[in-house]
């Protein structure tokens, strides 16, 4: 069956469509690459012919990212041109129609996952993300691939040169029967030049390196490189159209740290910026003192009622809209419960939050006032684990991170009440 697509590829989508015949068939590089279109539109010409006698599979982190990578493309007419009213799926579900096939979708993160794929024999998979599925699930899968003509397609962002789909699988493909090509950003010709721009300034070091050039590198050296104090750093705090957030890493015999972070009014350009405006810190090793969750609850209080309100001159006190509290703290967050707060669990994706508060630094989004000295000796020092990383593994050294957690979880987990407030104002 031919499949006539709305969507104008490109010479090298269009050479591996026709190439991806192996047994394994890998699309890698950077972020909007075009790869992942490339490697959806040959799966579904795969759906098209696949054999008999075998389940068809969809394979992602989570049931979002199935939704979001997958399905949207998939349905989107303007992609898949009148094929996309031939496919079926309601986000969530466990089974989509694709061109008359029964497809199985399964998440990685489900516990149950492993079970689903052990009673299955599969003419065929799909996998969304392939270095964010755990080693062993992935062998599980390529296990179940026993029909006759069975063929896996899949496409993935750079990690470090030592993950094991790397090492393991993508440098032996002259050994195993796999295909894979490697897309760079400037390899989509369809994409705007300004965002082309755009984006690669949203992002510098590590990101930009796996990112943008598709690049499988490792983790080294400073992660907030792209961090200039005489840039980032200022003296005098403008007025804050929103109070964004408090971010609190919470500490018992580590320190406590807490960061006051808002939203500026929009400056003579039309851009608003988000400013670290203050900092509560407690060390109850210099201290000599632990305190209670009460009394952490009782002295962030304080500390919030004490800043001045930059709304207007004179007036004290702040309460941002999220309180964004370290999820291991249960306790704490009760207590705030307990004192009239209404606290959100931080999102702890550390590589997530790390890449989300890079992406704000490198976009120039980013402000510190001078006083938060804490969190600015802090960024100075904060580094990839060395060690972990030649394991494969891309996590920050633990240690003397407690202003940068705050940071991360105060920034990444209010995306949504941020993202729309940076774009630029239109002049009058």
């Amino acid at each position: 069956m031919s499949l006539a697509m709305a969507v104008k590829l490109s010479p090298k989508q269009e050479k591996s469509i026709a190439e991806s015949t192996a047994r394994l068939n890998i699309w890698q590089g950077a972020i909007r690459s075009g790869k992942t279109i490339a490697s959806l539109i040959r799966w579904l010409i795969f759906v098209a012919n696949a054999p008999r006698g075998g389940s068809l599979v969809i394979v992602g982190k989570t049931a979002d990212t199935i939704a979001r990578n997958v399905f949207e493309p998939l349905t989107d007419p303007a992609i898949t041109g009148p094929i996309a009213k031939r496919i079926a799926y309601t986000r969530g579900s466990p089974t989509a129609t694709i061109l008359g096939r029964r497809v199985e979708i399964i998440s990685s993160n489900d516990a149950r996952a492993e079970n689903r794929l052990r009673g299955m024999t599969a003419a065929g998979a799909y996998v969304d993300e392939i270095t964010l599925i755990e080693r062993p699930f992935w062998d599980m899968l390529l296990s179940r691939l026993s029909v006759k003509g069975a063929k896996l397609f899949g496409s993935t962002n750079p990690d470090a040169p030592s993950h094991w789909l790397k090492k393991d699988f993508l440098d032996r493909a002259g050994e195993l029967d796999l295909r894979s090509w490697h897309f760079r950003l400037d390899d989509n010709h369809s994409l705007d030049p300004a965002y082309v721009k755009a984006l690669k300034a949203e992002y510098s070091g590590l990101w930009y390196k796996r990112f943008i050039e598709g690049r499988w590198v490792m983790a080294e050296g400073a992660i907030y490189d792209m961090f200039d104090e005489d840039k980032h750093v200022v003296a005098e705090l403008p007025p804050m159209e929103k109070w964004l957030a408090c971010g609190v890493d919470y500490g018992t015999t580590n320190p406590f740290a807490a960061l006051l972070i808002g939203v500026s009014v929009p400056d003579q350009e039309g851009q608003r910026r988000i400013y670290v405006t203050s900092e509560f810190r407690y060390d109850s090793r210099a201290e000599r003192r632990q305190l209670t969750d009460a009394e952490y609850s009782a002295r962030l209080t304080d500390w919030l009622d004490r800043i001045p309100d930059t709304y207007g001159p004179g007036t004290h006190g702040v309460r941002p809209e999220w309180l964004v509290v370290d999820p291991s703290a249960a306790s704490f967050i009760q207590q705030l419960y307990r004192d009239g707060y209404r606290p959100m669990q931080a999102d702890n994706s550390v590589l997530d939050g790390i890449r989300t508060v890079s992406n704000v630094i490198s976009a120039d989004h980013l402000r510190v006032h001078a006083s938060c000295r804490h969190l600015l000796d802090e960024m100075a020092g904060y580094a990839w684990d060395e060690r972990k990383a030649e394991k494969g593994e891309d996590m920050p050294v633990k240690a003397d991170d407690h202003s940068v957690d705050a940071l991360r979880y105060a920034i990444h987990s209010t995306q949504a009440a941020w993202l729309r407030l940076l774009e630029p104002v239109p002049a009058l």
